[in-house]
């Protein structure tokens, strides 16, 4: 017998057990970098007191008093990062194109809308993410309503898709057309936060319970789906007769993901790639099951964005830069190694 042959293979739950708990690991690793890196460094020696000062509620040391301060902007880093390549995987598998993201159907623009108006105002931070959750659900709303008939489970996959994608396209040029307009008439006093929080930025983000639960909420729903969505991606055109209740499928892809887009964007901005290299990642790696692929990506983009943050606020410190522009410098060519390796 070959030695390969002989090597027992490792089931699905041993695999996934293996893969999720070393992400997890990795998640953890990138929380502690964050809070201990900065302007001012923690110690490793100090990082135990620290944390457990931090735990109990306490701030007696100048090295629990910085924990806690990065600790926020980590956790929000995490759950924003995680909601977006939570985001892409649905995205991906509702459009059938490897190249879609959570910005795709330009519920990130409605949001920019809703966001640069407010701070165009001079409103208040809270007025500006209710302004921007206000706008990314109208531009989610006015999507349905176009191409609810082609989202049904009678439409053709691919015709109901590509209906979905362009009029999608329409409304996020529409919105920008919008967003161009507040920027160019904007004073240069209100210029500047508008177009970092178009970039994207974590710097003054609250840490908030609701993101939380809303990425439970999808995770939840994505890893009971995950065995239809991968029905779908390998017998799109008789995934009908087996089973697959196609029209809730996509009702429940459109909405999961336009919600966990709103959540990401009106906590942190319209940060880009992290819901098209995450998964794009994730898949090259430990391969397209949707049951695998899932939690890979949310643990993944989580950390990806904290590291990414890391960077945007120690690289020339004291300046703060935005993250968005970390996580586009390094997900372009990211991506077209992936590119590259897929072709190979």
């Amino acid at each position: 017998m070959h030695p390969a042959q002989a090597r027992p293979t490792r089931s699905l739950p041993q695999r996934a057990f293996l893969i999720v708990g070393a992400l997890l690991l990795a998640a953890v690793a990138s929380l502690l970098v964050a809070g201990m890196t900065g302007s001012i460094a923690i110690a490793p020696g100090e990082l135990p007191a620290a944390l457990v000062q931090v735990l109990h509620g306490r701030s007696d040391s100048m090295a629990a008093t910085l924990l806690e301060l990065r600790a926020g902007r980590a956790l929000t880093a995490f759950v924003t990062g995680g909601a977006l390549a939570l985001a892409g995987v649905m995205m991906q598998a509702l459009l059938r194109n490897p190249l879609a993201d959570p910005y795709i159907l330009g519920i990130s623009a409605g949001a920019s809308v809703g966001a640069l108006l407010a701070l165009l105002l001079m409103c208040a931070a809270a007025t500006v993410d209710a302004a921007a959750l206000a706008g990314a659900v109208g531009v989610a709303m006015l999507l349905y309503l176009f191409a609810r008939r082609d989202m049904r489970g009678g439409a053709a996959l691919d015709s109901g898709t590509s209906m979905l994608l362009l009029t999608g396209v329409i409304l996020s040029s529409s919105c920008m057309a919008l967003v161009t307009l507040m920027l160019s008439i904007a004073p240069e006093g209100r210029l500047r936060s508008m177009v970092f929080w178009m970039i994207g930025d974590l710097a003054g983000a609250p840490v908030r319970a609701l993101p939380w639960i809303v990425l439970a909420g999808a995770l939840l729903y994505a890893l009971r789906s995950a065995r239809a969505m991968n029905v779908v991606a390998l017998h799109a055109d008789n995934a009908g007769t087996l089973g697959i209740r196609v029209g809730a499928l996509r009702k429940g892809l459109f909405f999961v993901s336009g919600l966990l887009t709103a959540s990401a964007v009106t906590s942190a901005g319209s940060i880009g790639f992290i819901g098209l290299i995450i998964p794009h990642a994730c898949r090259f790696a430990f391969g397209p099951d949707h049951r695998v692929l899932i939690p890979a990506a949310v643990l993944g983009g989580g950390s990806f964005l904290v590291l990414c943050d890391t960077l945007a606020r120690t690289v020339v410190a004291p300046t703060q830069l935005p993250v968005g522009a970390i996580t586009a410098l390094i997900g372009a060519p990211v991506f077209l190694y992936q590119l590259h390796q897929l072709r190979k």
